[in-house]
């Protein structure tokens, strides 16, 4: 596809959709839309729809500079294997004639009273937007469109011919060249209208013949630059053509001239990989340690390519090992982190600093850890790199290890790693494994004896809504079971977080969990600080899950207190049913009451559940007072008034006596009372089979 170019007036664009129409269909599209003289503009539509161009994600810049320190790539402008378009020779300026003039137009009947103009409007003085496209059979077409997106023109795009002189060089005929060259009046100093001379036009068709013809007839074209800055030589070594380079340093090309980046020819070689053209460069006095617009060095560049020959040539001209870039950034480092190791040990045998920070403090040890190399880590700990330097966050290298998952680097860095630096950064590589889910990495810690009670720093806790701290929470926020029973199995508390696992746990409805926890001592009676309530709090995410309400009662959750209420008989305050379900769970009380049980059963999703939770509740009190609030639910429902006979005092003697039981004895000791089975299911509230 023809590229892009920009009239006086507007953007041209390139397209694609209409690659599968016909001329005639592209015309009779043309037409309808001329007639319905729609304010779409169609180009802008179709732009939007085309692919975006992929950008080059192996270059930093300055957005990612402090996270990612990849390689720079080679510029687009030399990858492909044709000049760029704008230094095409196949478009010389307009002022050349053509031997193929555009096609004639086909003849079309026309039923629009104002049909497409038969001549197409000078681009220069069009008031519009032209657009470029391709057709299905190849053709390049052309559409000239009014600000208001009505069509002006369409046809196929004119063909301009190439200079003879370029073409000759292109092909390789070095007597048309000399003819051409020689002939009076021709000024080979005069560019091509992007500014690309003939010079450079055999540097990049690798036409060496050509280049010493031109180079004899005008030797003081040889360090002229084209319009992005490129010498030949530039032009030569991004296209990998030795023989032109080897020409253009015999006939005096200076071997330092950069392009508008600021990347030199030995830079550039460097980035090609070419060691041929760098030990022509070097041979020639080619300075070493110049930086190109984002700092980089050839050694920088020679170390992510892991390229040990030049690497060593470099370092032997005097390359400089401690240069860094704009992002503090060195040679070592930037081996590190792209997972080079030959390069990195070419780089530590001739002294480089194995210690050195980036701008943001990261090291090398950090940066492969982060990126998971594995043989650089080794190789990194095994010159004795300092694994307790941490980066900006404060975090180390085991930490970022464990967060990425890394369980062999993980196991590495821990005997490097001092656990008393660990506790200072005021984060344990367990929380940092645990929130990832990286189960392989918390076995591993904990098998190393990190301690599994190890809580946040309460700055880094507070970047949490909830305030977490401990690694138990984020396993069991994640609902990921199998780190929970390691955490509980290597003696987690599950009691330190102001918002308790258990809590959490319920609201998730995980019952297994639930079971785990209280089965390690979780305080089933805790409140919430900042949201007190009169009863457990872990009671407000377990009452929709009634078998997991009855397991907490079982195990000794309070229940009387469910049944405190400042009002008692007498009217309550209104009920305020437009809140959310949430807002009633977290409304701070006045005066510090805190929130009672029947304020939260009457919230709109629990309500409908009050009479089987006052139900199950009253297995576990004595005689008990219901409020006037509790009274109206189970007045809303008649098959809820054998739950208020149940309330209704006397109770029955044997559940009192149940009741007396388990408050002396105790829950844990009642299985080894010498009591029959179904006596003991009965003081453990289970059910008794009518045999028994």
């Amino acid at each position: 596809m023809a590229a892009a170019s920009i009239s006086r007036s507007g953007a041209v664009e390139d397209y694609s959709v209409y690659s599968n129409l016909s001329d005639e269909e592209l015309l009779q599209i043309a037409i309808e839309r001329s007639l319905t003289d729609t304010s779409c503009n169609t180009a802008n539509a179709i732009a939007a729809t085309s692919p975006p161009r992929q950008p080059d994600s192996s270059r930093p810049n300055a957005a990612a500079a402090n996270t990612n320190y990849s390689s720079r790539n080679p510029p687009a402008n030399y990858s492909s294997h044709n000049p760029p378009a704008n230094y095409s020779s196949h478009n010389p300026p307009a002022k050349h004639s053509s031997h193929n003039p555009p096609a004639a137009q086909t003849d079309v009947h026309y039923s629009s009273p104002n049909p497409p103009s038969e001549k197409p409007p000078d681009p220069k003085t069009f008031d519009g937007t032209i657009s470029r496209f391709m057709t299905g059979s190849g053709k390049r077409m052309v559409a000239y469109r009014k600000p208001d997106g009505s069509l002006v023109h369409i046809c196929p795009e004119p063909e301009e011919e190439e200079e003879p002189l370029f073409k000759a060089i292109r092909v390789g005929d070095a007597s048309r060249v000399r003819a051409l060259a020689m002939r009076p009046g021709m000024n080979l100093m005069l560019p091509s209208k992007p500014g690309w001379l003939a010079i450079h036009q055999a540097a990049w068709y690798g036409q060496d013949t050509c280049l010493r013809v031109l180079l004899s007839g005008q030797p003081g074209m040889i360090n002229k630059r084209a319009d992005r800055g490129e010498s030949a030589l530039l032009v030569a070594i991004s296209k990998d053509q030795l023989r032109c380079v080897e020409v253009l340093l015999e006939n005096g090309a200076d071997p330092d001239i950069p392009n508008y980046d600021k990347e030199t020819p030995l830079y550039k070689a460097c980035e090609k990989s070419n060691a041929a053209i760098v030990a022509a460069l070097l041979n020639r006095g080619a300075a070493v340690n110049t930086h190109c617009i984002q700092g980089w060095t050839a050694l920088q560049e020679a170390a992510c390519r892991n390229n040990v020959e030049i690497c060593e040539m470099l370092l032997k001209a005097g390359a400089k090992h401690e240069l860094t870039n704009m992002y503090g950034i060195s040679p070592l480092f930037t081996a590190a982190q792209s997972g080079q190791v030959a390069a990195l040990r070419c780089l530590l045998k001739h002294g480089a600093d194995i210690n050195s920070q980036a701008a943001d403090g990261a090291t090398a040890l950090y940066e492969a850890a982060k990126n998971g190399h594995q043989e650089i880590v080794e190789l990194l700990l095994s010159q004795n790199a300092d694994a307790n330097k941490p980066g900006k966050t404060g975090l180390l290298p085991l930490h970022i290890a464990a967060q990425r998952g890394s369980d062999i680097i993980v196991s590495m860095l821990i005997k490097a790693t001092s656990k008393a630096r660990v506790r200072r950064t005021g984060i344990s590589p367990l929380h940092l494994a645990a929130e990832r889910n990286r189960d392989d990495v918390l076995e591993s810690l904990i098998e190393a004896r990190f301690d599994v009670n190890a809580r946040l720093s309460e700055d880094r806790s507070k970047l949490y809504q909830d305030r977490r701290s401990t690694a138990l929470y984020f396993s069991v926020i994640n609902n990921n079971v199998d780190a929970v029973h390691m955490l509980l199995a290597a003696g987690a508390d599950p009691n330190l977080d102001m918002f308790r696992p258990l809590m959490v746990a319920a609201r998730q409805g995980c019952i297994r969990t639930v079971t785990m926890l209280v089965e390690h001592g979780a305080d089933i009676n805790a409140s919430i600080p900042t949201h007190p309530t009169t009863f457990p709090a872990v009671y407000m995410f377990s009452m929709k899950y009634l078998p997991m309400f009855k397991y907490l009662l079982d195990h000794g959750g309070h229940a009387l207190s469910c049944f405190n209420c400042i009002y008692g008989n007498r009217p309550h305050p209104p009920i305020k049913t437009t809140r959310s379900e949430r807002e009633l769970t977290d409304r701070v009380p006045q005066q510090g009451a805190g929130v009672q049980f029947c304020e939260m059963i009457s919230a709109p999703s629990i309500s409908r559940w009050a009479g089987p939770i006052i139900d199950v509740l009253l297995d576990y009190v004595g005689h008990v007072t219901l409020c006037s609030r509790l009274m109206e639910h189970l007045d809303s429902f008649s098959d809820w008034s054998v739950i208020k006979d149940k309330a209704a005092p006397p109770r029955p003697l044997m559940h009192l006596c149940r009741l007396q039981i388990l408050q002396l004895v105790g829950r844990r000791r009642l299985k080894r009372l010498p009591l029959p089975g179904s006596l003991i299911r009965f003081l453990q509230h289970q059910e008794i089979p009518e045999d028994d």
